[in-house]
């Protein structure tokens, strides 16, 4: 695959979701081709993006003829529209396209999206609600989750890690996380060793399972 395939992008729908992502690919500098079946929508990005089309997304012949089956990594974001979504998704499959992102609103409407082959899928909304729940306690001040129940969290040191070293206050063997990084007041963020000594106020960046980081943050 050359360079210049691996940066160019196929996005279909242009919603909320779809728009914010194919114009922070672009400003990113990567080529965007947008489509969807809603000619306000894409004429409202025409200036911003690097195409746009008013195109069927599950016409298979069309989106052959736009050549979308000549792009590597695609993202549907169809929303509201299951049976568009699941189609579109269905002809990327075919067209063998090798990396596809796909938003979906539901669990059930996701895992149809992995069946038929979606390499990725995204619920935005769900994903927000899950993070802010873990935001708005106050226990954290940034909260992370990856796939396989791990997570990272930005949390305040634990009091009883205060004057001690990472190696002594023994965060990791208590609580099975790593500290990756501490910030200090009014300074940036430095990689954490066994070696550095936590300071009251300090903010520290810690990995590990999901329950296991909310434990830590739960000290603060």
């Amino acid at each position: 695959m050359s360079d210049k395939q691996a940066s160019r992008v196929v996005v279909i729908g242009l919603g909320r979701f779809g728009s914010s992502l194919a114009l922070e690919l672009v400003s990113q500098g990567t080529e965007v081709m947008a489509i969807d079946q809603d000619p306000k929508l894409v004429q409202r990005h025409a200036d911003d993006l690097t195409h746009t089309v008013v195109a069927d997304s599950t016409d298979a012949e069309v989106m052959r003829q736009l050549g979308v089956d000549e792009f590597q990594r695609a993202a549907v974001c169809i929303g509201t529209n299951l049976e568009t979504s699941i189609l579109t998704t269905a002809v990327l499959v075919d067209f063998g396209i090798s990396t596809i992102w796909a938003k979906a609103i539901s669990r059930e409407h996701g895992r149809i999206l992995e069946r038929i082959g979606a390499h990725h899928v995204v619920l935005p909304e769900h994903e927000m609600g899950e993070r802010v729940a873990h935001l708005v306690t106050g226990r954290m001040l940034d909260f992370i989750e990856f796939e396989d129940d791990y997570a990272m969290v930005k949390t305040r040191a634990p009091r009883e890690a205060v004057g001690q070293t990472l190696g002594q206050s023994k965060l990791r063997q208590k609580y099975g996380v790593t500290v990756v990084g501490v910030k200090r007041p009014g300074e940036g963020f430095t990689y954490a060793t066994a070696e550095t000594v936590v300071q009251a106020g300090d903010v520290l960046i810690a990995a590990g399972r999901t329950a296991e980081v909310e434990r830590l943050a739960d000290l603060t």
